[in-house]
């Protein structure tokens, strides 16, 4: 399904621009008979609303209907990520400093392969998070899955 959403990658990506905003991610899968395409937006001060998102999601149908890159039935959605929106990117780590985050690592790291805390740093690919009890140092390459985390 990475070819699905290579193809609206690159027809997202125009319209975003345009309107100042950022892509966060994208989703294609099936859920029970329906497929679902998920595209998930932001901007610089974390306030989507649903003006942009109807906007986006109303400028990108055309655009898939006009390509046509997707051969069944799907429902799109545009939204924004969330308080819990994933990290992926440099940038995104870079913005999350400062932050509570929520990192799984592909392998354990001192006998531990998941991380909350607030990220102290990024730097040189590596990010430091800070535990309640020690502080951590992983490296970009030893993430599996990395979000912002809400805190109670």
């Amino acid at each position: 399904m990475s070819k699905v959403t290579d193809i609206v990658t690159d027809l997202v990506t125009p319209i975003l621009d345009e309107l100042g905003l950022e892509l966060v991610d994208i989703e294609y899968k099936k859920e029970g008979s329906n497929w679902f395409l998920r595209v998930f937006i932001d901007n610089e001060t974390g306030s989507i609303d649903i003006d942009d998102c109807g906007l986006v999601s109303e400028r990108l149908s055309q655009r898939l209907d006009e390509v046509d890159p997707i051969p069944t039935a799907y429902f799109l959605e545009v939204s924004s990520p969330g308080a819990e929106r994933p990290l992926r990117k440099e940038s995104d780590f870079r913005k999350a400093v400062g932050r509570h985050v929520h990192i799984t690592t592909k392998e354990p790291i001192e006998g531990e392969s998941t991380f909350e805390g607030e990220l102290i740093s990024f730097e040189d690919g590596k990010l430091t998070v800070k535990e309640q009890k020690k502080t951590q140092v992983i490296a970009l390459e030893q993430i599996d899955t990395a979000r912002m985390a809400i805190v109670f």
